[in-house]
């Protein structure tokens, strides 16, 4: 018998950012390879009532369509950017009513599902008791450890929690935060990430610095430390933390992957502390360039004072680069091997001697990349069917 779920996730890839979500699109994907699920997204975008900029873009590009087995459908709903966030799960329950009765009636659903606790979950809460399915719920960090500590979005997601017929998270660490804000810890199962093995593995091999640097035009060497940073751009991913501790190093490059709303600051900080020229911005990169980046460096440093399980973390490791984080999220759960790297407080000084306690360990990269061999796809799939079977059956 194949099983249906109706997916709710605000964080999806579209034609306007395909980078986005994309670790809720693989998933979800895994899911719908199976034979005995089928799966539909309602990615809601939220657009002001005045479109200018990149919101324009946005609504101009975003699309319906079958995506890798997926029916995605991509409903607008007005957001009020800044001030919104209190009202967007009922704006987007509203906004998602008529749709997902529809399909439901045509083909009905099993069960509704939430990728992201806010404003996705207590949005997936109404639409699940209106359509009388059964819901899931899935925190990945900054919904728990931001949107948790907003009166008004806390008591929301206390309240879907309370109704809901399972709760995921993405590391045990953010299932004990979630039990701590409020939550019942019997309903909450750990449902790590999958990784894609073919992609994340080790590349290296003794020309891979020097081709990459030919064509990132970058002036790459076997001669220095390479330290890699993927995320987005912001205060609490710790970059400027990581910029810090380039400038002690002077046999160390860094390449920033990603973008965000810290990128002009960083940029002007990497001038004010003259290692520009030691700094590169790479913005947004293919997917299947950023594991020859990460076979390529010697770090990879994300110290970031909030995560779940960072996606980032797990891919850097598959690749065989050894990481240096912070005591944030699962961090403690993922690094249980020496090999893996280590856990630094958020210091400037702390960062740069983990980046030179890494390097001294000199562990193989085969023996980096086992410390993760227990994620997959396939597996975390077969994990969430039994998630949802179990929650169907309550």
């Amino acid at each position: 018998m194949t099983r249906r779920v109706l997916s709710l996730s605000t964080l999806y890839p579209n034609a306007h950012s395909p980078q986005f979500g994309t670790f809720v699109a693989r998933s979800l994907e895994a899911l719908a390879a199976r034979e005995d699920w089928d799966v539909t997204v309602i990615n809601p975008i939220g657009i002001p009532p005045i479109a200018l900029g990149r919101y324009r873009a946005l609504a101009q590009s975003v699309c319906d369509g079958q995506e890798n087995g997926i029916d995605v459908r991509r409903p607008k709903f007005t957001l009020i950017p800044r001030f919104g966030g209190r009202v967007n799960p009922g704006i987007i329950a509203r906004t998602v009513l008529p749709l997902a009765k529809r399909l439901h009636q045509e083909m009905p659903f099993d069960i509704v599902d939430a990728q992201f606790f806010y404003p996705d979950g207590p949005a997936a809460a109404w639409l699940a008791k209106q359509l009388t399915l059964p819901f899931s719920i899935k925190a990945r960090g900054s919904d728990i450890t931001y949107w948790g500590g907003k009166s008004f979005a806390r008591e929301q997601m206390l309240a879907a929690a309370t109704d809901a017929d399972g709760l995921l998270a993405v590391s045990e660490a953010l299932a004990e935060d979630m039990v701590e804000l409020g939550m019942p810890r019997e309903k909450i199962a750990v449902h790590y990430t999958g990784l894609d093995r073919d992609r994340f593995r080790p590349l290296y091999h003794a020309g891979l610095r020097a081709q990459l640097g030919q064509s990132l035009g970058l002036p790459l060497s076997n001669d220095e430390t390479l330290v890699v940073t993927v995320g987005t751009f912001m205060q609490s991913k710790g970059q400027e933390l990581v910029l810090g501790a380039i400038a002690s190093l002077s046999d160390a490059r860094l390449l920033l992957v990603g973008k965000g709303e810290d990128d002009a600051h960083l940029q002007s900080l990497a001038r004010d502390m003259r290692i520009a020229d030691r700094v590169h911005f790479l913005g947004t990169v293919d997917h299947d360039l950023l594991p020859v980046i990460l076979s390529a460096a010697d770090v990879m440093a994300l110290p970031s004072a909030r995560e779940g399980l960072a996606n980032a973390w797990v891919e850097a490791l598959a690749c065989g680069t050894p990481v240096v984080i912070a005591d944030a999220g699962g961090a403690r759960e993922l690094l249980r091997s020496p090999d893996a790297g280590t856990i630094v407080r958020r210091e400037v000084d702390a960062v740069a001697a983990g980046i030179k306690r890494v390097m001294a360990r000199g562990s193989s990269r085969q023996d980096v990349a086992a410390t993760v061999e227990h994620f997959d796809w396939k597996h975390h799939a077969a994990e969430l069917a039994a998630h949802y079977e179990r929650s169907i059956s309550r």
